[in-house]
């Protein structure tokens, strides 16, 4: 059989590199798409490739195959990353989210909180912390997956940390505890960034860094998922409920609250909703 033409496609950050048919196979497969549907989609989506065409309209064409499905799960799935997008503008939503997974990790969170470093006052994003360990998360949200979080925000989060831990209030908070100096993001980082993050000894944590343990990881090993990732709310809903305060799908049908309900839903489209939930949730 003849090899097929390689054909250039263009990343977010504007970079051209050679489309690669097991990168999208696997990104279906790890969002529990059907082998007999990754083969259907990937063969639609290899025959409509052209020269130059970008990732986000790969994804879209991706995706709009697996919101027909009968089944919305691995459609909800697929859609994590740019769900964790529109978590912004700001990064807000993304540092509870954040919170949440460390939660469900079995740590104590603290989200927001002040504490005095040697110099100045510090707002920390996230700390997080059980018998043995503090994890200390700096977290730099973009509203882009092209953009990385580079040398500059490594060395200024690096000066952070080391202020913080001078301080009385940090000391307090950390005897006998192993530190965790976590820079966090929700894109990339750049080479540099991670020369030096090795060296200095911060923990960095991106989408798909490093190979084991990052963002992607920890998101599927807790099973937690944004609620901009449901298929059944819209744009304005799900910006109505992140206002509130509430970033979790399974949050939205906690039995103590059913937030849900408030909304003006149509009873055919609150039981829509919610199974969406509960399936993707892995809910009774």
């Amino acid at each position: 059989m003849e090899k097929k033409k390689d054909i250039y496609i263009v990343k977010a950050n504007g970079e051209r590199e050679i489309f690669d048919i097991s990168k999208l196979e696997d990104s279906l497969t790890r969002a529990g798409t059907s082998p007999e549907l990754v083969k259907e989609i990937s063969d639609k989506i290899e025959n409509s490739l052209v020269e130059g065409m970008k990732t986000k309209d790969i994804y879209k064409k991706a995706f709009s195959f697996l919101i027909k499905q009968e089944d919305k799960t691995p459609a909800a799935k697929y859609s994590v990353r740019r769900a964790i997008l529109d978590l912004g503008p700001h990064g807000f939503p993304f540092e509870d989210f954040v919170g949440e997974i460390f939660r469900a990790r079995g740590y104590q969170v603290e989200v927001g909180k002040t504490v005095n470093g040697f110099c100045v006052m510090h707002e920390m994003d996230v700390v997080a912390q059980n018998e043995k360990e503090l994890w200390m998360i700096e977290i730099k949200f973009h509203n882009n997956v092209g953009v990385k979080s580079d040398l500059k925000t490594a060395l200024y989060v690096k000066a952070r940390f080391d202020d913080l831990e001078k301080g009385d209030s940090f000391k307090n908070i950390n005897e006998g505890k192993l530190r965790k100096r976590v820079l966090l993001t929700n894109t990339k980082f750049s080479s540099r960034a991670i020369q030096y993050g090795t060296c200095a000894g911060l923990t960095l944590i991106g989408w798909n860094y490093p190979h084991k343990g990052n963002l992607q990881d920890l998101i599927n090993e807790t099973g937690l998922h944004p609620l901009t990732c449901l298929t059944t709310l819209t744009k304005k809903e799900k910006q109505e409920f992140l206002n509130q305060g509430i970033v979790l799908c399974r949050d939205l049908t906690a039995s103590d609250k059913n937030i849900l309900k408030t909304m003006k839903m149509t009873d055919s489209r609150l039981k829509e909703v919610s199974d969406e939930i509960k399936v993707l949730c892995k809910l009774d």
